[in-house]
């Protein structure tokens, strides 16, 4: 018994397959698993930098809810909704988050104690320079969030455009984020080679 001679045909289909298949592949990772990302601008200095790329986790948040203190890509509640934003989550839903004397506190979801937020991560520039409206105003700023919503800052306090400053096309304040925008948590730092590292989540304590 002979065997049929491969045709040409038969080749073409072959690798088309294979290429189809290796695209599938390659989008269902960058959407369900990880995905790089490019960092613009200087709102996480020191934690992140401009230009640096960066690897998303997309699948840490099928599996539980997001974290304080997880770094995360995620698309603003503003005008300009088409952009992604990397910021670092401050208050958790349910939470009330207080900014005062340049010092964020939490009123965390079930206690009604409040507690000032340790934060090591900001460097000596911003640390105790968190501020609503004019930077070294002291006014105090409550925000209550919401069930299903995100309060986000980012590590520059005093350079970040994040849940102090977002809002709507009425010019109305729209101060947090739905975890359905939340897009994934940044897991490590991968370009330039020589500052590649992993991200630790802080321990705050409560």
């Amino acid at each position: 018994m002979t065997k049929k001679p491969v045709t040409l045909w038969f080749h073409f289909f072959d690798v088309l397959l294979n290429i189809v298949i290796i695209v599938a592949v390659v989008a269902g990772i960058r959407t369900f698993l990880v995905s790089p990302f490019q960092v613009e601008g200087n709102s996480m200095t020191d934690t992140l930098e401009n230009r640096q790329y960066i690897i998303i986790n997309k699948l840490v948040y099928f599996l539980h809810a997001p974290e304080r203190g997880d770094i995360v890509v995620f698309r603003p509640p503003n005008t300009d909704h088409s952009k992604y934003y990397v910021k670092r989550i401050i208050g958790l839903p349910g939470d009330e988050i207080v900014i005062r004397d340049g010092d964020v506190y939490v009123r965390s979801n079930g206690t009604g104690k409040e507690l000032t937020l340790a934060e090591p991560y900001l460097n000596e520039r911003n640390r105790d320079h968190t501020f609503y409206g004019a930077a070294g105003s002291g006014e105090e700023k409550r925000f209550a969030v919401p069930e299903g919503y995100y309060f986000l800052l980012g590590d520059n306090r005093l350079g970040s455009l994040d849940s102090r400053s977002f809002r709507n096309a009425q010019n109305e304040p729209t101060p947090f984020v739905p975890q359905g925008d939340i897009k994934g948590r940044v897991w490590f730092v991968a370009l330039p080679l020589g500052k590649a590292h992993a991200m630790e989540a802080p321990a705050y304590g409560f």
